[in-house]
């Protein structure tokens, strides 16, 4: 029997694998076997937690890889099928960064990214930045809303050094994603909870652009008081295409705790009567631009879209 060791994947690029066990570091391959039969996703990914056994100095190769408790994904199109993607696997948090102003925050992007986390059930915060620019009565007016269903918001400015001692906390003995448009202020943010970070977790990102749908380098990017980050720029091309119109309620928490109150099983939350979630948003107990950002995720047609 091969005697084998647990360590976490680490960093994926061309077909090797970095696997950090306790105190040391390995390069992996993939056992043959794993690859025999028909594969429509990644045998391994970043994240993962596997088995492997030392085959020399440095050097090791993956035999089991333990199931996986979520992951991120897409799907790449190819002539025999859908491909699975994983992005990465693993994750104890998804964190979300938005900026206040400059650029003004894209809210809808936001509830998209939260519903795909909440579709994995990976824990998702937010990260409000740049409040400097706007004092924190402008940034509670765009993020408040969130932290009532039950977000953790971190509101954050580098130029005032606001909120990056208690993100890093937050950070610290997870496995965290880090997403958020151009310009929300990341890569500053995370040089400022350790110098280096963003432009180490940056060189990742600018790696993983360089082809449509392969990744050139996957990677965790250690933090140095105990955790790992990885940024993926990817996530923002992500469809809902693996969340049906009918489930796209129950990814949304204001949503979720209503949907069994409504009359009709199959409600859309658009038109039928004894609706609990339209109820709850004549009464504004439902932000009005949640309620937008859940009609448009289930592709209900703009013209169709009430506005109040």
């Amino acid at each position: 029997m091969i005697e084998t060791l647990r360590g976490r994947v680490i960093k994926a690029q061309s077909g090797f694998f970095t696997v950090q066990l306790d105190g040391e570091i390995l390069q992996c391959r993939i056992r043959g076997r794993l690859k025999q039969g028909k594969k429509m996703g990644d045998i391994v990914a970043v994240g993962d937690w596997v088995q492997v056994s030392k085959i020399g100095e440095g050097e090791g190769m993956i035999e089991e890889v333990e199931p996986r408790r979520n992951m991120m994904y897409r799907v790449d199109p190819r002539p025999q099928g859908e491909y699975q993607q994983i992005i990465i696997a693993n994750l104890d948090e998804a964190v979300f960064v938005f900026s206040c102003a400059e650029p003004e925050p894209r809210l809808r992007m936001l509830d998209r990214f939260l519903v795909i986390a909440e579709s994995e059930m990976i824990p998702g915060v937010i990260v409000a930045n740049k409040i400097d620019l706007t004092g924190m009565e402008k940034a509670k007016e765009y993020f408040e809303r969130y932290e009532e269903i039950g977000y953790q918001v971190f509101y954050t400015s580098v130029e005032e050094k606001k909120g990056i001692d208690a993100l890093h906390d937050q950070l610290l003995g997870k496995v965290s994603l880090l997403a958020g448009p151009s310009g929300a202020g990341k890569t500053s943010i995370l040089n400022a909870i350790q110098p280096g970070l963003g432009l180490a977790v940056q060189g990742v990102s600018e790696a993983t652009q360089k082809g449509k749908h392969t990744t050139v380098v996957r990677k965790l990017v250690p933090l140095e008081d105990g955790g790992y980050v990885a940024d993926t720029p990817g996530l923002k091309a992500l469809d809902l295409w693996d969340i049906e119109p009918e489930e796209v309620d129950g990814f949304f928490p204001e949503l979720r705790a209503l949907v069994p109150h409504c009359r009709f099983s199959n409600c859309t939350h658009l038109h039928e009567p004894g609706c609990a979630v339209k109820e709850a948003l004549e009464k504004e107990d439902i932000h009005p631009e949640r309620y937008h950002s859940y009609l448009r995720m289930r592709k209900v047609e703009e013209d169709k879209i009430p506005w109040l």
